[in-house]
């Protein structure tokens, strides 16, 4: 096993086998199948325990098994939102994540679930690398939060546009009628920035890229931000309070005048990945028409 901030082909002797494994399943049981008892049979076969939550034991009618802060490695049965949830939950712990899509997109994931017996065989043989991703430290009313995919300031009011300040390390860019500012990582410069049209931040760059919805402008452009550079946004509306959402999760508002700031974080996610599963290949399979 290897960690890196690039793509790069583990050596033999650098590999480490796993012992223990953590299981991380989708909300919803009938969306992995039998996702789990595949997951469970490649485990037992390689000699590799399984650790189970008290969520998970009781979402697929297994015994709750050991502490997940135990784990090696922790393997994800779901899609993007799964994958964002073990990121999250394992955010800290040293413990790298490693995908299996069971989802639409799957951009995160690592493994098919056409190809879940092979793939997990050959991460519990220590055959991944690990790639560390930035994540965002936001202050909204002197509360702090750490966002693994971004961090969204959007008006409160459905239909109503808001008029957004915003400065970038201290110099202010001026104010922005729009309906939201998206502050993303790389790992979720692919995600709602993607889609309104931000720019797509690869594996291994130490940057944030902020991204208007519907600006009210001609001058609203995407911005890419360098660590130790702050992003600050104030809301400048008087009858209409923004919403702060973090990894989509609605943590706070702010009203007329209300201060909202954004920056790269010391925390770092830990993404595990096969190495012929690079950035590269998810975009163009993911992305490319």
């Amino acid at each position: 096993m290897t960690s890196s901030a690039g793509s790069t082909q583990p050596s033999a002797e650098g590999r480490r086998p796993v012992r223990r494994v953590a299981l991380i399943s989708h909300g919803r049981a009938e969306q992995v199948g039998s996702g789990v008892e595949r997951l469970v049979a490649v485990a037992r076969n390689a000699g590799v325990e399984v650790v189970v939550s008290a969520d998970e034991a009781a979402r697929h009618g297994l015994a709750e098994h050991g502490d997940p802060a135990t784990a090696d490695l922790a393997v994800v049965l779901g899609g993007d939102g799964t994958m964002l949830r073990a990121l999250r939950t394992f955010l800290g712990t040293g413990i790298p994540v490693l995908g299996v899509n069971f989802g639409r997109v799957g951009f995160l994931s690592a493994v098919q679930k056409e190809g879940l017996e092979a793939g997990v065989a050959r991460a519990l043989a220590g055959e991944i690398e690990v790639v560390e991703l930035p994540t965002l430290e936001v202050v909204n009313g002197g509360m702090p939060h750490v966002a693994v995919n971004d961090v969204v300031v959007a008006s409160a009011e459905l239909g109503r546009m808001v008029e957004l300040e915003w400065a970038v390390g201290g110099e202010d860019l001026g104010r922005v009628p729009c309906d939201a500012i998206i502050c993303s990582t790389p790992s979720g410069s692919t995600a709602y920035n993607l889609s309104n049209g931000g720019p797509v931040l690869m594996w291994g760059l130490e940057a944030m890229a902020t991204t208007f919805v519907a600006p009210h402008s001609l001058h609203a452009r995407p911005l890419v931000v360098p660590p130790g550079k702050e992003v600050l946004v104030v809301n400048r509306t008087s009858d209409v309070a923004v919403v702060v959402l973090v990894d989509g999760h609605r943590v706070g508002e702010a009203g007329a005048g209300g201060r909202v700031t954004v920056g790269l974080g010391e925390a770092r996610t830990l993404l595990a990945t096969l190495p012929e599963a690079t950035f590269v290949s998810r975009y163009r399979k993911s992305f490319s028409a």
